[in-house]
């Protein structure tokens, strides 16, 4: 990500103080930036260092003979400053790096000040190690713009943060150009060489890639303003010779033949009809430039680079050598001069302080210079390519491809995968306890053997130990008991009581099992039991055997007669006694209470060409570990259990022994192996907390959008990916990008779903990869053929 920093120091100077240092971080996702104010205190010790510094520095660089060296200590002198000249060759090794460390340590224990710490830590907080960001500094003293400010720790710690210097007042000059050209032009003006090989800089200039370059050779004033004036426009104006700034740093001239030199001013018209025609960048590869960018910078070009200080030739050549070939080979501007910069390190030994001597300085309102040559993978830069030609092609491509996957899914050929998706949704959703409307008594395999065989047969419980459960069970008063165990055969004479409580009970309900097909008979209800008080419990099995729906009504089928589901009929009786009705809408769904359960069709979110006969909806399983407070047969009958857990609660009751095998596979166990599958007693459980959750406690039902919904949020996702890889070039960085993405969507889905809402998960991904793939494959093939 680019951020821009602007740090503006007012009016102060080292002597008084900073009082009102202002901040502001520009980010590219936000028009509006962040802001923040604090202060520097006074400093005047940088200020003695700095001139030390300054008086050494051209000391080293200057004294090319013991004669130039004893004239230079005889200045020094006069400014009081003593210095031995017995000891010239050690300073440049021993006083003049001391002063180097010196000068950096009082610089960032000066940007460590109490008055400036609030803007440290924001601008710490809100920058990112890999972010990109120009930390531009407004100053009008020019002692404090010729500090060296990328040595401030901040940008050792952030290796894509760039120094760069602005003026308080900038704005954005309208471009005069209509297109970029296919060639970045450059204007170089080579001028007075006394001394220097501009030679060398002519050679580099020659050699740059996809470059269209005018070479002026120390110019007349004339010649310089005519092609200055050039109607196609330039992108660089390059100038290498010699150049000096005014003692106060606000002027520069530079010298462009052996015997005239320009101002600024003295270009002005030309120059402001360069930058109207699109000049981006100015580059003074000479001496002491600061001057000529203050200048400059009031015509408002957007990036200039130049040397403070006075710069050995060989350190200017290699600056430029370095700077060009990174920027050319697809580095970003800022990146391409901190690269350059710090490559100049391996020249210190013998030109100390060749990295502190390249500066930007830019107009932070304007964007830089981008490279139209080939990128470090070979291909030329995807700007170059017509976005009227290439944003029809890539929603053409979006629109293909969310057809083919959308084409896919109707198919089912991605509907194990969207069920795999489900499941680990539901299984990731945070607890919600226990439902404290339900009790569960389970008959276990402990249970089922303390039974005598003779009475229980091949039953899990006989019916004197179902005579004992509901007898103790009428007597703490449940609102409802749900027998989850088929009885189809009478109940012994004996227990006539149990007989008469089945029958008359208006609180007992009992399950029977429809017939599916000729060679899978159902179960019959208890005979016992009328039609009213009866629920089927057949429940609905997906492709893999997974439970994920549930079934409230369907037609009656023999033996099994009644036409409501065991869970719905053990819900709607516990709603009843709260005043709430229960009834069928004009267009056919359930309504209880306020809520709507509406029925699924063939084709409803994952399912596809499903069966969805009767009143079939989407089970949103309770997020928990145990659906109810869970006793065991003995347990109950051994008065083990407090008679407040049965009041008023609706008791199910049903075998968990394995021996029975009522055992399948939901959301919880699917995925796993071996699977882990729940007993149907809880399964029926959670089908009731369902509907008693959904009408009572508002929980939300699974919904899923209609067939459009799906196709306009698949379509969306591929969007996002034709994006992602139209406006990220480099492979790693797509990578990245793509992952980021693929969890910000599995995060909105996550989101959604806890809310009840099953959307597009799986075919989300794949046209957000197919599409990213697509148009990076597409750009690739265009920008080969774009020249």
């Amino acid at each position: 990500m680019s951020k821009l920093v602007v740090l503006n120091l007012g009016k102060g100077d080292l002597k008084n103080g900073f009082p009102a240092v202002t901040f502001q971080l520009w980010e590219d996702s936000n028009p509006i930036p962040m802001q923040s104010t604090g202060g520097l205190p006074a400093a005047p010790e940088l200020s003695e260092l700095y001139r030390r510094w300054h008086l050494l520095y051209h000391l080293l660089y200057e004294a090319v003979s013991l004669r130039k060296v004893k004239e230079k200590l005889r200045a020094v002198a006069q400014d009081d400053i003593e210095i031995d000249e017995e000891d010239v060759t050690n300073i440049s090794s021993i006083e003049f790096g001391n002063l180097c460390d010196e000068l950096q340590n009082k610089m960032n224990a000066w940007l460590k000040s109490k008055p400036f710490r609030n803007i440290d830590q924001k601008l710490r907080t809100k920058l990112a190690p890999t972010d990109e960001v120009r930390v531009t500094i407004v100053a009008s003293s020019d002692l404090v713009r010729r500090l060296p400010w990328h040595l401030w720790d901040l940008f050792e710690d952030y290796q894509k943060a760039v120094f760069c210097l602005s003026t308080p007042e900038v704005d954005r000059v309208q471009s005069l150009r209509k297109q970029q050209s296919k060639q970045i032009r450059i204007l170089a003006i080579l001028g007075n060489s006394e001394g220097i090989d501009v030679l060398k800089d002519r050679q580099m200039l020659e050699q740059l890639p996809e470059a269209q370059t005018v070479f002026l050779v120390e110019p007349q004033r004339q010649e310089l303003n005519r092609w200055l004036w050039d109607k196609q426009g330039w992108d660089i104006l390059f100038f290498a010779g010699h150049s000096v700034s005014g003692a106060d740093g606000e002027t520069g001239v530079i010298y462009i033949n052996q015997t005239d030199s320009l101002t600024i001013p003295q270009l002005k018209n030309a120059l402001k009809a360069a930058i109207a025609r699109g000049l981006t960048l100015a580059i003074f590869n000479s001496c002491d430039g600061l001057g000529l960018a203050n200048q400059l910078a009031s015509l408002h070009i957007p990036q200039m680079i130049v040397m403070k200080e006075s710069v050995p030739d060989v350190v200017a050549q290699e600056f430029l050598k370095y700077f060009l070939e990174a920027l050319s080979e697809g580095e970003s501007f800022y990146l391409a001069v901190r690269e350059a910069g710090e490559r100049l390190q391996g020249m210190e030994n013998e030109f100390p302080c060749a990295s502190w001597l390249p500066v930007v300085c830019q107009n932070p309102t304007e964007a830089p210079l981008v490279w139209l040559q080939r990128t470090r993978t070979g291909e030329r830069d995807r700007s170059t390519l017509p976005m009227k030609r290439l944003i029809p092609a890539i929603l053409q491509m979006s629109v293909l491809l969310t057809t083919l996957v959308v084409g896919m899914r109707s198919l089912g050929m991605l509907q194990l995968w969207e069920f795999l998706t489900f499941d680990t949704l539901m299984r990731l959703r945070p607890d919600e306890g226990p439902d404290s409307r339900l009790l569960i008594i389970k008959i276990t395999e402990a249970d089922v053997q303390s039974q005598p065989a003779k009475e229980r047969g091949s039953a899990s419980l006989s019916d004197r130990s179902l005579a004992q459960l509901i007898e103790k069970l009428e007597s703490f008063q449940p609102r409802v008991i749900g027998l989850d165990i088929y009885r189809e055969n009478p109940v012994s004479p004996k227990y006539r009581n149990l007989a008469n409580t089945m029958k008359n009970s208006d609180r007992f309900i009992s399950i029977c099992k429809a017939s599916e097909d000729s060679q899978n008979a159902g179960v019959a209800p208890p005979p016992e039991v009328p039609v009213q008080r009866q629920g089927f419990s057949d429940v609905i099995l997906d492709p893999d055997s997974v439970v994920r729906r549930q079934i409230l009504a369907m037609a009656p089928a023999s033996p099994c007669n009644t036409d409501k589901s065991f869970s719905f009929q053990l819900a709607t009786r516990y709603l009843t006694q709260e005043g709430i009705q229960t009834k069928l809408t004009p267009e056919q769904n359930w309504k209880i209470g306020n809520v709507t359960f509406r029925d699924l069709e063939n084709n409803s979110g994952g399912y596809q060409g499903i069966d969805s006969r009767g009143h079939q909806v989407m089970l949103n399983y309770r997020s928990t570990s145990s659906i109810a407070t869970q006793v065991t047969l003995t347990d109950f009958l051994n008065n083990k259990i407090n008679p407040d857990l049965v009041k008023n609660r609706i008791v199910l009751i049903g075998t968990t022994a394995e021996s029975f095998h009522d055992y399948l596979s939901t959301p919880y166990s699917a995925g796993y192996w071996p699977y882990q599958e729940m007993p149907g007693v809880l399964i029926q459980a959670h089908m009731v907390s369902q509907i008693l959750s959904a009408v009572l406690d508002d929980r939300p039902l699974i919904w899923v959008f209609p067939n459009w919904g799906d196709i306009l949020w698949i379509w969306i996702w591929s969007v996002a990916g034709a994006t992602i890889a139209l406006h990220i070039q480099s492979a790693s960085n797509l990578g990245i990008a793509g992952i980021s993405t693929l969890g910000i969507l599995y995060g909105i889905c996550f989101g959604i779903f806890i809310h009840g809402g099953w959307v597009p998960f799986v075919p989300s991904v794949l046209v957000l990869v197919t599409t990213s793939g697509s148009v990076t494959a597409y750009i690739k093939f265009q920008t080969k053929n774009i020249l």
